[in-house]
């Protein structure tokens, strides 16, 4: 199998390094193009993986193409490699924020096998949340394919292409949030006497612990609060504190913004 990538920023580093570390694919089957040439010379001097001449060569010598370019410039890659992509089929999964399956389609054949991916930022150490929708024309041998990749650097769900704008606020804004919450337990930290690179490092823990007690226990949210908070204890004042506080309407209120703003995008 071997993949293609038609833009090499941050994001298709990531992806790219989690699919060599899982194996999934050799470095000399991963097949690179990007606009601006540093930036696959960057990668270039990483893994030992093919540079190509422009976005048709990648097309002509990958079965999958992942497209890891902005947005503003998906529709021009499009149609750059429209011929390439008729003649040759490959499934094309992008990673472009926003651009529906039907965006992606219309300047393509009827025929061609589209994934829309979502990753989050959390794909540089292999803890993204990724969600994938298909039109039609996608295989179910497409869609394994495409959970291998991005299993590669993550979690990844199958979803409802209508429920992308709100997974794009719960999945690509939520590490902003739990980054803003993990320094202010740090400030609050060094604001008793604690070093704050030791303070950061003890709420990140913290937090990423709590996360996987979420995901890999049974219990409810909580339910592993109550298991936490003591009678009369710490815990219970810290919780009831940010209650009053307004902390969970706070919370909501982020979200309601963010998913208000994502429509007028």
């Amino acid at each position: 199998m071997s993949i293609g990538f038609i833009g090499c920023g941050n994001m298709a580093g990531a992806i790219l390094s989690g699919l060599l570390s899982s194996k999934t694919v050799k470095e000399n089957e991963v097949n690179v193009f990007d606009i601006y040439s540093p930036a696959v010379s960057k990668l270039k001097s990483q893994y030992e993986i093919n540079a190509c001449e422009n976005e048709s060569d990648v097309v002509n010598k990958s079965d999958i193409v992942i497209l890891a370019v902005k947005p503003n410039v998906l529709l021009s890659v499009l149609e750059k490699i429209s011929k390439a992509v008729k003649e040759r089929n490959p499934l094309l999964i992008s990673i472009a924020a926003g651009k529906t399956t039907d965006y992606i389609a219309e300047p393509l054949s009827s025929k061609t096998r589209i994934i829309r991916v979502m990753p989050n930022i959390n794909a540089k150490v292999g803890e993204a949340i990724c969600a994938y929708t298909a039109n039609e024309n996608a295989t179910d041998e497409d869609k394994k394919a495409t959970e291998k990749i991005f299993s590669s650097v993550g979690e990844i769900i199958y979803l409802d292409e209508s429920f992308f704008p709100l997974f794009g606020v719960l999945g690509g804004c939520t590490p902003a949030l739990a980054y803003m919450f993990i320094d202010e337990l740090a400030r609050a930290g060094v604001k008793h006497g604690m070093k704050k690179d030791i303070a950061l490092k003890v709420a990140a823990q913290a937090v990423l612990g709590s996360a996987k007690m979420i995901l890999e226990s049974d219990d409810h949210p909580y339910d592993l609060i109550d298991k936490v908070c003591s009678p009369g204890g710490t815990t219970i004042e810290a919780v009831t504190s940010l209650q009053s506080d307004g902390f969970e309407a706070a919370v909501h209120n982020a979200v309601d913004k963010a998913v208000e703003k994502d429509k007028l995008l």
